[in-house]
């Protein structure tokens, strides 16, 4: 192959599987050191295509599997944010997706980088046969408790999902089971193992975030833009020097010498 270095790298990197074993082979007696770390370069690069796409496949397979051992097809994956932090609401996503429109990127939430997150979450909007984020505001979460708020915003978002038209089949629930509703199948750690779940993550993630950055110039000093509400040194500083702001979860801030400023 009679191409310069920089060529044949620009070759590799845009080459799919099968257009890079062609290259491999007619590159096979090319010494040039950069061709060789070239190729070992596009290699790589496609080893971790192939592993992402098996790992997303994997997902999708995990829930249609869940869905039809409980003789259904239809599935909303739901999963909260926000449960622990000392200010803002509890968000809870409820996603169903289309089983043949899978949507790169899915994940736990926590294991996608930022920049990734508004993209993908995007995407499930857009392409999600339905979604929704519900919210259990401050005040109603010290009023009934974590346990309570969490089975009224799930609920609630399975609930907004068929109100769309979307017949749902089986609930699939990350964590511990709520017994919210009969059609509920808990998995743990399932915003890592089902598609839908991992996208109601991503949703609700990205929709809380954008509340507590709205509520940080609403209530300057708290560190809402960073911190998202939970308990960083700088935010419980904040709170023992401001008091609380009309947003704290009272009964989360025990340790909050000063009730509030507001």
């Amino acid at each position: 192959m009679d191409l310069t270095v920089p060529e044949i790298r620009r070759k590799l990197q845009e080459a799919d599987a099968a257009a890079f074993a062609v290259l491999e082979r007619s590159l096979v007696a090319d010494t040039r050191k950069g061709v060789r770390a070239a190729v070992e370069v596009a290699r790589r690069r496609l080893e971790a295509e192939a592993a992402e796409e098996a790992r997303l496949a994997g997902m999708y397979a995990f829930e249609r599997e869940l869905a039809a051992e409980r003789g259904g097809s239809v599935v909303i994956g739901l999963d909260e944010v926000g449960r622990g932090p000392l200010a803002g609401p509890l968000a809870v996503g409820g996603v169903v997706l289309d089983a043949d429109d899978p949507i790169a990127g899915l994940n736990d939430s926590k294991q996608v980088r930022p920049e990734d997150r508004e993209a993908i979450a995007g995407e499930v909007r857009r392409r999600a046969r339905a979604w929704t984020v519900q919210y259990v505001e401050p005040a109603d979460i010290d009023r009934v408790g974590m346990t309570a708020a969490l089975r009224q915003a799930f609920a609630a978002a399975i609930a907004a999902v068929e109100a769309e038209g979307v017949a749902v089949d089986v609930v699939l629930l990350d964590g511990n089971p709520l017994h919210l509703d009969p059609r509920e199948v808990n998995v743990v750690k399932g915003d890592g193992k089902c598609a839908s779940i991992a996208a109601a993550s991503l949703v609700a993630k990205v929709a809380r975030d954008h509340v507590m950055e709205a509520y940080a110039e609403q209530y300057p000093g708290y560190g809402f833009e960073s911190n998202k509400g939970y308990g960083s040194e700088g935010h419980m500083a904040a709170i023992r020097e401001r008091g609380l702001c009309p947003i704290h979860r009272r009964s989360f801030c025990s340790f909050a010498a000063q009730e509030s400023l507001f």
